[in-house]
């Protein structure tokens, strides 16, 4: 007897969990945001090289992106590894088909040699953040 209701009891737990594991598959599809209502950060380009600088110098570039999403882009913060490397970005929600810009500008007082900073920016984007990179060469005399 006792035979009977382990085998019974296993049984019921397999058929348990079969149709546990098919309810599973059924709720576990892939869920993925709406592309096409968030918006979209689109860079023309996302590096920059200065090329030779002399140790000191203080240059600046602006990166230009366009919001090609279907709502407003809103950088939250933006920032840099180090102190030498500064962004500045537009502070106002940018809305679908518009552009915006982030300046990035690099003090190279204090360094040598090939330099590689980046910025990194928070977004309301699906992904959330963006990487904007520059690269110098600096020259000391």
């Amino acid at each position: 007897m006792n035979k009977k209701i382990f085998y019974i009891n296993i049984i019921f737990l397999l058929l348990l969990m079969g149709l546990g594991c098919k309810q599973e598959s059924k709720n576990n599809s892939f869920k993925t945001q709406n592309d096409t209502a968030a918006p979209k950060m689109e860079f023309e380009k996302v590096y920059h090289e200065f090329g030779a600088l002399k140790e000191g110098e203080k240059v600046s570039y602006t990166f230009t992106f366009k919001n090609t999403g279907d709502s407003e882009l809103i950088i939250k913060d933006a920032g840099a590894a180090c102190g030498c490397t500064v962004p500045k970005y537009d502070k106002h929600p940018v809305k679908p088909g518009e552009k915006g810009s982030v300046e990035v500008v690099f003090d190279s007082r204090g360094w040598s040699g090939t330099q590689i900073k980046s910025v990194f920016l928070k977004t309301n984007t699906p992904y959330g953040e963006k990487t904007l990179t520059i690269k110098a060469n600096i020259v000391t005399n």
